[in-house]
């Protein structure tokens, strides 16, 4: 299987800094196949050089693919590579935690990775950042580590109270902020003429499924050209509706 894809950010209304990072990277392997690699992260708004600790992470998994991978694909093993992937954040968080001390503050960023080899994909996940499947429906693929994410999962709180409750956007676990972190992992195929979307909350917060099908259903993204205008007439549409954060988005199409 091949893939086509591109990514678009926005600092978005309010904020001067854009705190958001993304990695895309697509290459063809020894047996003609391709693998594509997509990172976002979405570095805390709230504390200090969110964007050092979401490029930092980005760098590190840009990096992975360049040099690491050409040696796992010869004999590939996805469980192994969520291992991997695992095991690489949780050095970042320390890395990160370490050097915050350093300096006398804490920063953070959230991780959404996707890497996908043939059908097989996996994706490994900490904070509010997502995941999307679209074929014929809008699928999300990881949960939010939010405190009103965990309260409506134990039934504590609808939907519809976490939509304006203060805590929205208190995260559960970040990278660079928590002692320790428990990542996601997702094991999955996928088909061809399918997409897949990477997307930081600033995004999402003011769209709703059906809106994101729209744009980006697999009839819709035919080529790089479409998924830039898609998400440009997407951003505007979030920026219209006042979103406070930055925006940002990656999106794979799998032909």
């Amino acid at each position: 299987m091949n893939y086509f894809g591109t990514a678009v950010t926005d600092v978005g209304v309010r904020k001067k800094t854009n705190q958001d990072s993304i990695c895309m990277k697509i290459a063809t392997h020894g047996n003609g196949g391709q693998v594509a690699m997509v990172v976002i992260c979405d570095g805390m708004g709230g504390l200090k050089k969110g964007e050092v600790a979401s490029a930092t992470v980005v760098r590190t998994f840009g990096n992975w693919f360049d040099k690491v991978l050409p040696y796992r694909i010869e004999n590939y093993d996805r469980s192994a590579v969520v291992a991997e992937w695992e095991q690489m954040l949780i050095q970042e968080n320390e890395r990160i935690l370490a050097y915050g001390k350093s300096q006398g503050f804490t920063l953070g960023t959230t991780f959404t990775g996707l890497l996908i080899v043939g059908r097989e994909y996996l994706v490994v996940h900490i904070g509010d950042t997502r995941a999307y499947y679209i074929d014929h429906r809008v699928q999300q693929l990881t949960e939010d580590h939010t405190v009103t994410a965990r309260e409506i999962k134990e039934g504590r709180m609808t939907p519809a109270q976490a939509a304006t409750d203060r805590r929205r956007h208190v995260l559960l676990q970040c990278i660079g902020a928590s002692p320790r972190i428990f990542p996601q992992s997702i094991l999955g195929t996928a088909q061809p003429d399918s997409v897949i979307l990477l997307c930081s909350d600033g995004f999402r917060n003011k769209l709703t499924d059906d809106e994101i099908y729209q744009s980006f259903n697999p009839r819709a993204v035919q080529d790089v050209d479409s998924i830039e205008r898609h998400g440009l007439a997407l951003i505007d549409r979030v920026k219209e509706r006042r979103e406070q954060d930055n925006i940002s988005i990656a999106v794979l199409k799998c032909v």
